[in-house]
């Protein structure tokens, strides 16, 4: 009888062994199935006949014993990590290493699965597509997403509302030599005035009085010999001047006059009109220069009493940084509405040995009050003679921040701070041995608004949602 209960111990156990294969078999497809085995152990033996120890020159005797068949000692489970299958659907996840997917049934009862196939109910809740219970979030993790206690919510539709440009970083390299073959590295500073004279709406000629431009406003034939125009200035050799060029009588001081008079206060540089009535100072000679104009102010009186004026203050804008050496770049700034503006930066190579300045000469759609580039300047930007990488401000209280004023929304100041990097390390701008310059920038925040319209599940495991002005929300 022993031998047939062994036996059909043995075809039981197998039996479960063969359900358990069959099983795994059986779910070969299954989202996030892990395969199960079997572990036998033997069943208690019964002793015959007991040990005996030696005595004498007899040697001892082992127990006889005889086994009662087999039976299951455990069904485990292959936790290892499985193979990943793209399925095509946004929501869907896979785990890599240990963990469950955290679900809530309609008891409010806590499920796990690795099964990462996920979908979104009328609600806009993330839920398990076979069953439809709800995916938890923990910690605060997800909370972009976070909907009605710990449940999640795609919001489909839902707005994001715009962010203002607050800092843009700098980083790369600038080189820290010119190489022998390139002829062309150095610049010539040009600054042009926003400011453009016309003449019956054509550009005047060079004998052209001031009484004659569209944009004089004085009375015609009144007698005037005390006006002037204030204008603060900065030469190429850096120092900033305030000085007044006398005009007298606008109906007997002609343009030719005028761009004579701008280019004896600059040393080096030379007054022009452009094809468009602009007024253009250029240096003379390539290299680094700070020249530039704050301010240029119209001012007069007729013998009645009442002003002439011509609105010359509508700032001057850098055309070309004039430079040892220049990386000029652009970069996309956003208004507090979302409205995109164009950044223009240079950085330019002064005279002092590993030394340079970045200026900021325009920011598109900014008004006039706010867009005096040359008090947009940071300068002595050092780098280390032996590493290049990043040696703080030879002025350390050069500010790093400026406060612009976009025309579209001209109520609202902004402030822009940009960043130049760590001292000591190469996380920001550099200046090292380079064929060419490659300093780049990024914007640490700053976005328009949008509309969330695309959900993706990334290979960690974060949620991502995708709005129509191309930033991403984790």
């Amino acid at each position: 009888m022993g031998a047939l209960s062994a036996a059909v111990s043995g075809l039981k156990v197998h039996q479960t062994m063969l359900d358990v294969a069959g099983n795994n078999l059986a779910n070969v497809n299954t989202i996030g199935y892990k395969a199960s085995s079997t572990t036998f152990s033997e069943l208690l033996s019964q002793t015959i006949k007991k040990a005996s120890a030696p005595a004498g020159d007899l040697g001892g005797v082992n127990p006889q014993q005889m086994g009662s068949g087999v039976g299951l000692a455990s069904i485990n489970r292959d936790m290892a990590q499985g193979n990943f299958t793209g399925t095509g659907r946004p929501l869907d996840a896979a785990i890599s290493g240990e963990g469950f997917f955290l679900l809530r049934n309609a008891q409010q009862q806590n499920v796990y699965t690795r099964m990462g196939s996920f979908t979104v109910d009328s609600g806009n809740n993330l839920v398990d597509a076979a069953t439809g219970y709800k995916v938890q979030r923990t910690g605060t993790y997800g909370a972009a997403f976070q909907g009605t206690g710990s449940d999640i919510t795609i919001p489909y539709g839902a707005p994001m509302a715009a962010s203002a440009t607050a800092s843009v970083t700098i980083n790369g390299n600038v080189r820290s030599a010119v190489p022998s073959t390139v002829t062309d590295a150095a610049t010539t500073n040009v600054v042009t005035s926003v400011l453009t004279l016309t003449n019956g709406g054509a550009v005047p000629a060079g004998g052209d009085f001031l009484s004659a431009l569209d944009q004089y406003t004085g009375t015609a034939g009144a007698v005037n010999n005390d006006a002037e125009i204030d204008i603060t200035y900065t030469p190429r050799a850096g120092t900033e001047v305030t000085d007044t060029i006398v005009v007298g009588d606008p109906e007997a001081y002609d343009i030719d006059t005028l761009l004579a008079d701008i280019s004896a206060l600059f040393t080096g540089s030379t007054a022009t009109l452009g094809t468009s009535g602009e007024i253009i100072i250029t240096d003379d000679a390539s290299g680094y220069s700070e020249t530039a104009i704050s301010a240029m102010v119209y001012t007069g009186t007729t013998d009645v009493g009442a002003d002439d004026a011509i609105d010359m203050d509508l700032g001057f804008t850098l055309t070309t940084a004039g430079g040892n050496d220049t990386h000029t770049f652009t970069r996309d700034v956003y208004d507090a509405m979302g409205e995109k503006h164009m950044l223009t930066g240079t950085l330019v190579k002064t005279d002092t040995a590993n030394t340079w300045d970045l200026v900021i000469p325009q920011i598109v759609g900014e008004t006039a009050a706010s867009s005096l580039y040359s008090n947009r300047v940071i300068e002595g930007i050092q780098f280390d003679p032996d590493g290049g990488e990043y040696n703080g401000l030879a002025d350390t209280s050069t500010p790093l921040t400026w406060t612009v004023t976009f025309a579209n929304n001209p109520t609202v100041t902004q402030d822009i701070t940009f960043d130049l990097g760590t001292i000591g390390t190469f996380d920001g701008i550099t200046q090292f041995a380079s064929t060419n310059s490659n300093a780049a920038v990024s914007l640490q925040d700053g976005y328009a608004a949008g509309i969330l319209s695309e959900v993706s599940i990334d290979n960690s495991g974060m949620i991502l949602g995708k709005f129509t002005n191309d930033k991403t929300m984790t």
